[in-house]
């Protein structure tokens, strides 16, 4: 049985090695032409890759965030492939956030919880899209008791994507915003497992929260000071990294990052010569990755640090 839920462990896992979350959502098309070719089928090659990243950039991440679309597109085969990146990443020791983003009813929402909270893709922390209503949410928190193994859940709060203004800021009856309502649910959530978790500094069940829109960012962080943030935007999606270090403050958060990382061979300029000749090799690509990972995981340390002296 645990003393501390997962969500407790991620957080103490980004402040001791950097809130860098590296993002496995690995589709083939991000390694190059000629590595795969020296594998059966694609999907071998993912897997690879995905192993030689999680071994390459330890160091500089405090967890994996893995989107299980990508898998999903690879049929049965990359459903296997997702499975065994998550074995992968429970030997390193990498605390793994399983990106599903599930929200149903009753037994359907029950179904994904197990699904996904145990068996073959057993995994630490979810992501949950909570609007279908609330009830839709106890399925999945059920699982961040200490007798189902403390889990944790990451909930959709305030995206990254420029349409989240249609429903995520829409005005309440009471000038409060619909992803406000949100989050005060997920603060009441929190309270609720204080008494199995006495010592917890985080409830087991987080935000996401993009890191694309500055004028959220502080006000978010400092409502929601007990709330562990995920933080997506970041790099290629064109979050700044101060953005990210705002929403760093108070209780802190992880900041992931995927085709920045999985993508760096495209633009390091050490292997342009290798680029055009098609002569990569997995260790070329898997270097890159990890010197984007170590600049990614310092960035947001010293935009963290700038944030704090700021607001200080």
């Amino acid at each position: 049985m645990n003393n501390i839920h997962q969500m407790q462990r991620l957080q103490e896992a980004a402040q001791t090695n950097g809130p860098l979350c590296v993002g496995l959502d690995t589709d083939p098309s991000y390694i190059p032409e000629n590595i795969l070719s020296k594998y059966k089928t694609p999907m071998k090659a993912v897997l690879a890759y995905n192993k030689a990243l999680i071994k390459k950039c330890k160091p500089y991440m405090c967890c994996a965030k893995v989107q299980i679309a990508y898998y999903e597109a690879m049929g049965i085969e990359g459903l296997k492939t997702y499975a065994e990146t998550l074995k992968a990443l429970k030997e390193a020791d990498i605390p793994v956030i399983s990106d599903i983003k599930r929200g149903d009813i009753a037994d359907t929402a029950k179904a994904y919880a197990r699904a996904h909270f145990s068996g073959d893709f057993e995994t630490d922390i979810i992501t949950v899209n909570p609007y279908m209503g609330f009830d839709t949410l106890k399925p999945f928190t059920e699982w961040c008791s200490k007798e189902k193994g403390g889990k944790g859940a990451f909930v959709l709060l305030c995206t990254s994507n420029p349409g989240m203004v249609d429903i995520e800021h829409q005005k309440l009856e009471d000038g409060s915003l619909l992803l406000e309502r949100v989050g005060n649910e997920l603060d009441r959530i929190g309270q609720e497992f204080k008494a199995e978790y006495p010592e917890q500094t985080c409830g087991p069940v987080g935000a996401v929260v993009g890191a694309t829109q500055t004028e959220d960012a502080l006000y978010l962080r400092k409502k929601y000071p007990n709330t562990l943030f995920l933080i997506p935007g970041y790099g290629a999606q064109g979050g700044a990294a101060e953005i990210a270090g705002t929403l760093l403050l108070e209780a802190g958060g992880v900041v992931n990052s995927s085709r920045g990382i999985l993508c760096a061979w495209k633009k390091d300029e050490s292997l342009a010569e290798k680029r055009e000749n098609g002569t990569l090799t997995m260790a070329d690509i898997t270097r890159a990755a990890a010197k984007a990972a170590k600049f990614s995981k310092k960035d947001l340390t010293k935009a963290k640090a700038k944030v704090e002296k700021k607001y200080k």
